[in-house]
C-alpha cells in the first residue's frame, strides 16, 4: 500500500533498520533478504532525500532525522500490530502464530515441559520464540514486539497489566559431598561458605536471590558467577561451595545430579513470578488462551 507516494513497508524497514543498526540483522528480523533490505534502505533514502544510517566501522549509525522518524513510528506501529491482532479470531486448532516469550532458562527447565505436551495437542501449528531475560526485552514488551514477559514481580514493567504465575521458595544448595549439608546448615556456616551466584544478562543484574540477600544484609564470598541458573549445579559437584536456587529447580536436579538441598537458615522473601503483556494487548484471545495454558497447575 503506498500514501504520498511512500510504500508503507518500507517503514517497517526503517524502524527495525534504526533499531538494530545492521543492514543483515533487520533483514533477518524481518524474514528479508539482505539485497532487499538494501533496496529498501535504498529507497527510503530517496523518499526522504536523507542519508537515515550512515556506516561507521562494522555498524550504521542513524542520523537524528532517522531517530526522529522511528520516534513517531514506533506507537504508530504498535497500534497497527495490536488492531490487527484484537481483529483475527484465534482458533488454537488452526493458528500458526508464532508467540514471543520472555523466560529464564530456570522457567525453561520447571515450567516449560509442564505445558509443551498440552499446547502442542490443542495448538499444533503454533509456535514459540523463547528469548532470555535482558534489559532489551523489556523494551520489546514496551513496544509490543513480546508477547509474554515471565519474570519476578519486582523485575516487571509499570504501566502494563500481570498475573500471578507461581510463588516460589529459595532453597541452600551444594553437593550431596558436600560436608556443610551434611547437618542442618547454620547461618554463620552460610555466610563463610564460598558462593555460586547468578548474574542476569549484559549488564549483569543481579537474580531475585542475589537481589534479597544484599537486602538482608548477607554478605558472602561469590567464587563462581554464572550466567545462567540451570549451569549453577555443575559447578557446585565436587566442591563444598553452596547457592541459593529456586526450590522447583532444586527438586529437578537433586533427582538428576549428585545435589542436596536444605531449607534457608534464615528467613527469605518468597518470590512472585509474574506473567505480563502489554496493555494494548488485554483482549487478544490468542494471548488469553496461552497465558491459561502457562497457569498449568
Amino acid at each position: 500500500m503506498r500514501f504520498k507516494g511512500l510504500d508503507l513497508n518500507l517503514l517497517v524497514a526503517l524502524n527495525m533498520l534504526v533499531e538494530v543498526r545492521s543492514v543483515s540483522r533487520a533483514a533477518e528480523r524481518l524474514n528479508l533478504s539482505q539485497p532487499a533490505m538494501s533496496a529498501a534502505l535504498a529507497r527510503l533514502r530517496e523518499y526522504f532525500k536523507e542519508p537515515l544510517l550512515v556506516p561507521q566501522g562494522r555498524r550504521m549509525i542513524p542520523t537524528a532525522a532517522a531517530l526522529s522518524l522511528q520516534q513517531e513510528l514506533q506507537p504508530i506501529l504498535a497500534d497497527l500490530d495490536a488492531l490487527i491482532t484484537q481483529s483475527t479470531a484465534f482458533d488454537p486448532a488452526t493458528s500458526r502464530r508464532c508467540f514471543r516469550i520472555c523466560a529464564s532458562d530456570y522457567l525453561v527447565a520447571v515450567l516449560f515441559p509442564q505445558v509443551i505436551p498440552a499446547i502442542q495437542a490443542a495448538a499444533p501449528g503454533i509456535s514459540l520464540d523463547i528469548v532470555p531475560p535482558s534489559e532489551q526485552a523489556q523494551i520489546d514488551l514496551e513496544r509490543g514486539e513480546l508477547d509474554i514477559l515471565l519474570t519476578p514481580e519486582e523485575h516487571c514493567v509499570a504501566g502494563h497489566p500481570t498475573n500471578l504465575l507461581f510463588e516460589e521458595q529459595h532453597v541452600i544448595v551444594g553437593w550431596s559431598g558436600n560436608p556443610l549439608l551434611q547437618a542442618p546448615l547454620s547461618e554463620e556456616a552460610f555466610r563463610d561458605a564460598g558462593h555460586v551466584a547468578v548474574r542476569i544478562g549484559l549488564t549483569n543484574r543481579a537474580s531475585f536471590a542475589e537481589t534479597q540477600l544484599d537486602q538482608l544484609g548477607q554478605r558472602r564470598r561469590i567464587e563462581i558467577s554464572a550466567a545462567s541458573f540451570t549451569s549453577v549445579p555443575d559447578l557446585l559437584v565436587g566442591t563444598d561451595r553452596l547457592a541459593v536456587m529456586h526450590k522447583r529447580l532444586a527438586v529437578m536436579m537433586a533427582g538428576r545430579m549428585a545435589i542436596a538441598w536444605q531449607n534457608m537458615p534464615f528467613a527469605f522473601p518468597i518470590m512472585r513470578q509474574m506473567i505480563q503483556f502489554n496493555r494494548a494487548r488485554a483482549d487478544d484471545a490468542g494471548l488469553i488462551w496461552l497465558i491459561r495454558q502457562l497457569h498449568y497447575d
